[in-house]
């Protein structure tokens, strides 16, 4: 039973919500996507002008510091030790993925993440080796900002968070909710591994950098507004996981918005 944990994180989750009271109040129902689609079509940005700000920093900061680090990712470690790396980080998350299936009454996308969870890491030696693919049991994405939405919660506006990059008051208390229920965020918490889940957190952002360099790339030189394109692209892949569609659409958030919670340590005494 935990009876200590991070100041900072129990602010954060507070300030989110305070966040969705504010700005989206009278949501009631499982309205599924109908709220988030409605929100794109209105062009939902309340705090545009601080958006771009941040934003603009967050474009210097990956032009500078994400994408060279991106880059010497891929040139280090090839092809296959990049896979096992990816397929290691998406096994841990199944937990979490798992919690939000069944939060979100999904029971044969719970049974997929289940029995992926068991394949791989018992036949894929901890999550190495993805088996579960070639089985024909997919992958998915899941997490609590997706399971708000499909309980009727609006988005709140468009939000633009620093070096994160694009969210909302509802999926930043989404990313803050699945912190600490991440099992492994709470072993390491448990064992006074914070490097662990630094480590974690960083490479899962690396890698899903490396994984959109090019895209993002000409997505943005083929952009008359960077910026609206990549709110457009945000809210079109989370509406498409919360209808829980498959969808090639980039992922613009990978440091922040990605298909993996993020990582948090909780200190807990016994």
């Amino acid at each position: 039973m935990p009876n200590r944990r991070s100041p900072a994180l129990l602010s954060a989750f507070i300030l989110a919500a305070a966040l969705i009271g504010c700005a989206a109040p009278g949501a009631s129902g499982p309205t599924q996507v109908a709220a988030a689609e409605a929100e794109e079509a209105n062009n939902s940005d309340p705090w545009e002008n601080t958006n771009r700000d941040i934003f603009a920093f967050n474009q210097a900061v990956d032009r500078n510091v994400l994408v060279p680090v991106a880059e010497a990712y891929r040139t280090v470690l090839p092809d296959p030790l990049r896979t096992v790396v990816h397929n290691f980080l998406r096994n841990l998350d199944g937990p979490v993925i798992f919690a939000n299936d069944v939060l979100q009454a999904q029971p044969k996308l719970a049974t997929d993440t289940f029995l992926r969870f068991l394949v791989n890491t018992t036949l894929g030696f901890g999550g190495l080796i993805d088996l579960a693919t070639p089985s024909g049991i997919r992958y998915h994405s899941n997490d609590l900002g997706i399971t708000l939405a499909v309980w009727g919660l609006p988005e709140g506006g468009y939000l633009v968070l620093p070096v994160l990059g694009p969210s909302s008051p509802r999926d930043t208390a989404g990313k803050v909710g699945d912190g600490f229920a991440d099992p492994a965020n709470i072993v390491a918490g448990n064992h006074h591994l914070f490097y662990a889940t630094v480590a974690r957190a960083g490479t899962d952002g690396i890698d899903e950098r490396s994984r959109n360099i090019e895209t993002l790339a000409d997505i943005e030189k083929t952009s008359l507004d960077f910026y609206a394109t990549i709110r457009s692209l945000y809210r079109q892949r989370r509406a498409a996981q919360i209808r829980h569609e498959q969808t090639n659409l980039p992922n613009v958030t990978p440091l922040g918005g990605g298909d993996s919670p993020p990582a948090m340590t909780y200190t807990f005494t016994k």
